[in-house]
């Protein structure tokens, strides 16, 4: 077929249920691992990668349920204790990475296998690890996997992205909530799932401001509660 004709003229009513999107449930997701109390989020999509999320959080301990037909995802890290996402559930997908900065601001280390595997190149991390090491992490690839530890915990910083990286402002604002101080994150990316994840963590009691604009500004606290 090589077109479609639509004939219009008459009224349209009624109404349709939208799903949550699937970008910002992914983004939220990995937030759980910031607190030991539940998380719970509503209207989320009912799709193949958000199984994948919840099978990559409960291989670190956390526990995911899924209520009312899938639309409502119960989270719980208190015993999430394993700080190493495997390979065969990162490689999946991408997302996957946005563990990294949750484990190492709350347990100090975390090891991440790579998306696509060993090459930084095809799959570029640099801009994630540019803003964790500016943080005070110390990161190493080995075998693939990427061995982040901050031996004196997170401290905030100045940090500026070489270009607005979505999965880079998320993995740094995460990480930057548990962080000692004060983080100042510029050319920050600004799409709406930005503003989704800084609304949940300042509901979990993180003091963000600029989310949205291309200076996000975070003050790290003690710790972060559920929501």
């Amino acid at each position: 077929m090589d077109s479609i004709v639509v004939t219009g003229g008459g009224a349209l009513n009624g109404q349709i249920p939208i799903a949550g999107a699937k970008n910002a449930c992914l983004t939220l997701m990995p937030a759980t691992l910031l607190s030991e109390e539940p998380l719970t989020l509503t209207n989320a999509p009912r799709l193949s990668d958000i199984k994948t999320m919840t099978a990559l959080l409960e291989s670190l301990g956390a526990e995911v349920s899924a209520l009312a037909d899938g639309s409502v995802i119960a989270m719980s890290s208190h015993e999430a204790d394993n700080p190493v996402a495997d390979y065969e559930i990162v490689r999946k997908m991408r997302a996957s990475n946005l563990v990294l900065g949750p484990l190492l601001a709350r347990h100090g280390h975390a090891v991440v296998s790579m998306p696509g595997g060993c090459a930084i190149g095809a799959r570029p991390m640099d801009l994630h690890i540019h803003g964790l090491e500016a943080l005070g992490a110390e990161i190493e690839l080995k075998e693939g996997y990427l061995h982040a530890k901050a031996v004196n915990g997170l401290k905030g910083a100045q940090i500026e992205l070489r270009f607005a990286s979505v999965g880079a402002t998320e993995n740094i604002l995460m990480a930057a909530t548990l962080a000692k101080g004060t983080t100042v994150l510029k050319n920050a990316a600004r799409e709406p799932e930005i503003i989704d994840l800084a609304t949940c963590l300042r509901a979990m009691g993180a003091q963000i401001e600029g989310d949205g604009t291309e200076t996000i500004t975070i003050q790290g606290v003690d710790r972060l509660h559920g929501a």
